[in-house]
């Protein structure tokens, strides 16, 4: 080997060395970062505020935040539960991006939003119930790929890109609350609408362009595959894990100044994600509630049950308060408030102000709520269907069915859950509390119909006086004599057909 081969191969071994020194030291810096942030995250420095008691998180408290996992059938949630529950001056005001209220002031009751759980930091611990849907990881990142190309989609009616951000600017100006003001879609819709002009265009110079693949998930000349969707930056930083990182408080949109650095270290380093997810998984047992978007109809029982029944609960006490503070009754205060155009508007019809006007008269119980949620449900799935079709006109022949679905290959599959591990365990550990919740609930409503049916009997025995008690007695000790006698002589028949034989 010659002097200048030689020297070259001392270089590339001391480039070698330096770089691996390097990451040591990145790592070993990525490490402490995860540890401090988890320290400060532990139930040593968190259970100082009663919120962290398991014995009373059932109770539902002042503040209800419903902590938003997109994708997880929450709007639903939303517009068929808790608007149903809470009128409109008890929804706190809110941005889904920041929060721009001081909510420690202000006499709001539900606080609904894509934020992450770092906005506990802003809310009075010791007053606030928290509650959580949690979805399949694999369901999740498709849909909010759907998601991303269908609203994206909408501004296809443009011309060119720059008309259509010129119309979203206008949207904003006129105070109207858009999908782009909303995290995390206010990154993943700009991106998915740049891809799908982008892709139109080079259609347009290619002039006709014949698409016989019918997988919509790889059709590379309308939209972005999803393979190639998987991998990119955007995606690996505020999709993959999302849930976890939402729960544990560090995604882009987070109120704390170290989530930045702790996500991009477990992003980097796989094997620092474990006490992210622990710290997850604590959040969810300490929550009210916890819904899984899979068990859909269970879930929406058990939240009736625990969450629904507090408030109305809540309601009927207010209400008593207010009739022992003031002769004028209650329901005509709850007609004015719930029967405004506003609520009209928002929810579409007179029916749904009037199911609000029962649920804040006292007159709503779990079951009626229910009943109201199924017929609201199944309204605003109709009108979101609608939607999605027309919007999927735009870049025919894609279209995201559950059909469709089945077209994903295996390998993609497997893509999802390696790059959303946290999520896949912390969804496991979802079903479990879920599981627990559900067996509880169960066993106080049996409970609680015995109960109820050992008093309607003792209603009906306190009503009858002494004679007619005695009456009610003994005939029902002769029917119960006349019964033994049946059973005797027929027994003694039995007997006697056999010894004849």
């Amino acid at each position: 080997m010659n002097p200048i081969s030689e020297l070259a191969l001392v270089w590339l071994l001391l480039l070698c060395s330096v770089l691996a020194s390097f990451g040591e030291l990145e790592f070993d810096h990525c490490e402490r970062v995860v540890k401090k942030w988890a320290d400060a995250s532990s139930p040593s420095r968190e259970e100082q505020h009663p919120y962290y008691n398991n014995k009373d998180k059932r109770s539902l408290r002042d503040l209800l935040f419903f902590l938003h996992v997109p994708r997880t059938g929450g709007r639903t949630y939303f517009n068929c539960f808790l608007r149903k529950l809470y009128d409109n001056a008890e929804e706190c005001p809110r941005s889904y991006d920041k929060l721009r209220f001081d909510p420690r002031k202000e006499k709001c009751k539900l606080l609904a939003t894509h934020d992450d759980y770092s906005l506990m930091e802003m809310l009075p611990r010791d007053k606030t119930s928290v509650m959580t849907i949690v979805r399949d990881p694999v369901a999740r990142v498709l849909s909010t790929y759907e998601f991303s190309v269908e609203v994206a989609a909408r501004f296809l009616v443009h011309p060119n890109l720059t008309s259509a951000a010129m119309m979203a600017g206008r949207i904003r100006k006129n105070n109207v609350i858009s999908t782009l003001d909303i995290w995390p879609w206010k990154y993943l819709v700009p991106w998915m609408r740049e891809d799908l002009f982008a892709r139109r265009d080079a259609r347009k110079v290619k002039g006709v362009v014949i698409i016989e693949d019918n997988n919509p998930y790889d059709m590379e000349e309308m939209l972005m595959p999803l393979h190639e969707y998987l991998d990119t930056p955007t995606a690996h930083d505020i999709i993959h894990n999302g849930a976890t990182f939402q729960i544990a408080g560090l995604t882009n949109n987070s109120h704390l100044v170290e989530a930045h650095e702790v996500r991009h270290c477990v992003q980097k380093h796989k094997n620092l994600g474990e006490p992210v997810l622990q710290v997850a998984k604590r959040r969810l047992d300490s929550m009210l509630y916890v819904g899984l978007t899979e068990e859909h109809r269970e879930s929406a029982s058990l939240f009736a049950n625990v969450v629904g029944s507090q408030v109305l609960s809540q309601v009927v006490a207010s209400n008593l308060t207010a009739k022992n503070k003031t002769t004028k009754p209650e329901e005509s205060d709850a007609v004015s408030e719930s029967g405004s155009d506003k609520s009209k508007i928002q929810n579409g019809t007179s029916e749904v102000a009037s199911n609000k006007i029962e649920a804040k008269s006292g007159n709503m119980t779990v079951k009626t709520l229910m009943e109201v949620y199924e017929g609201c449900i199944t309204h605003l799935w109709k009108s979101q269907g609608t939607r999605r079709v027309n919007s999927l006109k735009r870049i025919s022949p894609a279209n995201f069915t559950t059909e469709t679905r089945t077209r994903v290959s295996r390998e993609v599959i497997e893509q999802i859950i390696s790059l959303n591990n946290l999520d896949v365990e912390l969804y496991k550990y979802a079903k479990e509390i879920f599981v627990k919740e559900h067996e509880l609930v169960s066993k106080k409503k049996m409970v609680s119909t015995s109960k109820r049916s050992i008093a309607d009997l003792q209603n009906v025995f306190g009503e009858m006086d002494d004679e007619k008690l005695w009456k009610f007695v003994s005939v029902a000790l002769m029917l119960l004599l006349l019964f033994l006698l049946f059973l005797f002589v027929n027994f003694r028949r039995r007997r006697t057909s056999k010894v004849k034989i």
